[in-house]
């Protein structure tokens, strides 16, 4: 992400305080491995440069005079200290940018002394017009200096994305890895290229997008320099999530899995330097966002959204039907529609704008569901997305830099399953929650009116899958959860519960249960345990400046506004706000399974229009149907239902 504005002007100043080594050609040579700038290895790499693919990248082994990178290693390894950061679309170990060494005091400085001569040679004159003369750029800045050491520990990850933003020209990683114990490709941590599709519109325009699976694998080495070009819409990359290993004995022998590297870009010339053009960053990137809405790219992805209206809403006062009950009762656990229960459900979701219901399916529904999902989880899934789409009944969502998971819909009017097509999910995609039945206890348990629905059954794989933040905007609207992955070890299963329920007795259970309930994984979760899969709703701007890859902290949580792990037969209801951001965390390898939902949007009456109708119906009584703004309520008050209030009577 952005660099924060504090940030910046450190490494304003301390660029000041201290003038940066211009090293002779000769001098900066010697701190690179012997023969690399010899013409016949340049124009090697630039072969290669110009004929890779996906997009035109470059691999040099054995980069810099292994003497000074070994060094380099232990003095960072000594010395530097690292910050742990994790959002919605990284997870890893950072250090400060490492143009402010200049502005450490001398007795610092002098415990870094590689470190410095080795960002003083990659941002030399000789080194850069070598990269420069490889990928064909243009003149690159040596005054502007933006690298980090990033670091890598199992589950850490890096999701897909572009590199663009500000005046970037080329990304690089040199990998510091162990010299001594060679990464193994099975470890993970590689970085990936992803292939763009170019699609033409009916009135000619061409639009590009990438697609879900990775083309090029380059996993990490010691002394290995990968780079490309920064190219708006095209060069899309991710690293790989270190993956964890067997045993802890396996761990250490494989030396931790540490996965170091020093990450940065090279950036067009600055003022007063050669080759600087006077508002060519701003023309870039204008250039750049007229790119990446050229023959507007999202009308491609997919899941589209596929409202379906609702021709004559239900009033939230009218009773059940004797039918309608029945009905429910196929799905429904018979306590959720009880009036005693509604009302409380009711009274909860006004106060909070949210609320979690455990085991809200019946004990037969359910238990067929369960078995329907094991026996698809035992059955192995091809790798390539047009297999998975061939094979079997999932889509592949799309574009990776916004979303990957599996997915069906409901089906359309015109559209009739085969038997081999029908399943437990298609079920409550088809019948239970589009029903005017559902919808009615929707709109008794909210309050609010339902004007339309869009739902959505996604698998979130192991290993591969994710959403990254995205915004609301409009008016209010319902969204719903319904978990359905049968595996433990999310952070939400019974036996954690069981254990806060038991933490919290002679402190006030109730309270205590529940903030434990709505902290997120990573504050009650160890380390090890946390595999992903969580659905977070947070405050704050999305940002389209934003970039994954710079030094963004992410800070404390206190911006979630609610979450939901990965669980068995919990329905969440939520109210969401315009402004609010929604993700759900990549899920790492380290998951017992993967992470099943139905997802579902309800488009809601807007209040004053609710309100106006009432007047009309003479049926209103001046109160809020809604509640308040989501993120209002007091988070120590949400208690949802525990799982012998959610549960059937036998």
């Amino acid at each position: 992400m952005k660099r924060k504005a504090e940030s910046q002007a450190n490494g304003k100043q301390a660029s000041s305080k201290k003038s940066k080594l211009s090293l002779s050609a000769e001098e900066a040579q010697k701190r690179f491995r012997s023969g690399l700038f010899d013409k016949s290895v340049l124009d090697s790499y630039t072969r290669e440069y110009a004929t890779s693919s996906p997009y035109k990248h470059a691999v040099i082994h054995e980069l810099v005079d292994d003497k000074l990178l070994r060094s380099v290693r232990d003095e960072v390894r000594e010395n530097v200290q690292f910050t742990p950061k994790e959002t919605d679309i990284y997870k890893i170990h950072q250090s400060g940018d490492l143009a402010n060494l200049d502005g450490l005091d001398d007795e610092s400085l002098a415990k870094l002394p590689s470190l410095l001569a080795l960002r003083d040679a990659i941002y030399s004159e000789t080194f850069r017009d070598y990269v420069s003369g490889i990928t064909g750029c243009g003149p690159l800045s040596g005054r502007k200096t933006d690298m980090a050491i990033n670091v890598y520990t199992p589950g850490c990850f890096l999701l897909c994305h572009d590199d663009v933003i500000g005046s970037r020209r080329v990304s690089y990683i040199l990998y510091l890895t162990d010299p001594d114990k060679p990464w193994q490709p099975e470890w993970g941590g590689a970085l990936r290229l992803f292939p763009v599709q170019e699609m033409t519109s009916k009135d000619g325009q061409v639009a590009k997008t990438p697609l879900p699976d990775v083309v090029k694998v380059i996993p990490p080495a010691w002394n290995q320099l990968s780079f490309f070009a920064v190219q708006p819409g095209e060069s899309f990359h991710d690293v790989e999530e270190v993956y964890h290993a067997a045993t802890k004995e396996q761990l250490d022998e494989d030396n931790g899995r540490v996965r170091m590297a020093i990450s940065g870009w090279f950036h067009i010339p600055q003022i007063g330097e050669e080759g600087y053009v006077e508002g060519e960053e701003e023309k870039n990137a204008k250039n750049s966002s007229l790119m990446q809405l050229q023959g507007n790219p999202a009308q491609y992805d997919a899941p589209q959204a596929k409202p379906v209206k609702v021709d004559h809403p239900t009033s939230s006062q009218d009773d059940f039907e004797e039918a309608d009950l029945e009905f429910l009762l196929k799905y429904i656990a018979p306590t959720y529609l009880t009036p005693y229960t509604l009302e409380q459900v009711s009274e909860h979701f006004e106060e909070n704008s949210s609320i979690t219901l455990s085991n809200i399916l019946s004990k037969k529904f359910a238990q067929r569901l369960k078995d329907y999902i094991q026996a698809q989880e035992k059955q192995a899934l091809p790798q390539d997305s047009k297999d998975i789409e061939k094979s079997s009944p999932w889509k592949v969502s799309r574009p990776p830099h916004k979303h990957r998971y599996l997915y069906q819909r409901p089906s359309e009017p015109d559209q009739l399953r085969t038997s081999q097509e029908e399943s437990p999910i298609t079920e409550l995609l088809d019948i239970l929650l589009p029903s005017r039945q559902f919808r009615h206890w929707l709109q008794i348990a909210t309050k609010c009116t339902v004007q339309s629905h869009d739902l959505i059954a996604r698998r979130f794989r192991r290993g591969a899958d994710y959403t990254l933040a995205t915004g609301h905007e409009g008016k209010p609207r319902l969204e719903l959860g319904l978990g359905m992955t049968p595996t433990d070890g999310w952070g939400d299963d019974d036996k954690k519960e069981k254990k806060e329920e038991l933490q919290a007795k002679g402190k006030g259970k109730a309270k205590a249960k529940a903030k434990a309930a709505q902290e997120p994984p990573s504050k009650r979760d160890g380390e090890d345990d946390q595999v992903g899969g969580v659905e977070i709703y947070m405050a704050g701007d999305d940002d389209d400046d934003e970039d994954a890859a710079v030094y963004k902290t992410s800070g404390d949580d206190d911006n979630i506004l609610f979450f939901q792990a990965a669980s068995w037969n919990k329905l969440t209801i939520v109210l969401r706000d315009s402004g609010a951001l929604k993700f759900v965390k990549y899920v790492s390898r380290k998951a017992q399974g993967d992470r099943w939902d139905i997802s579902g949007v309800f488009e809601i009456e807007d209040l004053d229009e609710e309100d106006e109708r009432e007047e009309v119906e003479e049926n209103g009584n001046g109160e809020s149907v809604a509640g308040p703004a989501f993120g209002e309520s007091d988070e120590d008050e949400f208690q949802g239902f525990s799982d012998s209030e959610g549960s059937e009577s036998d």
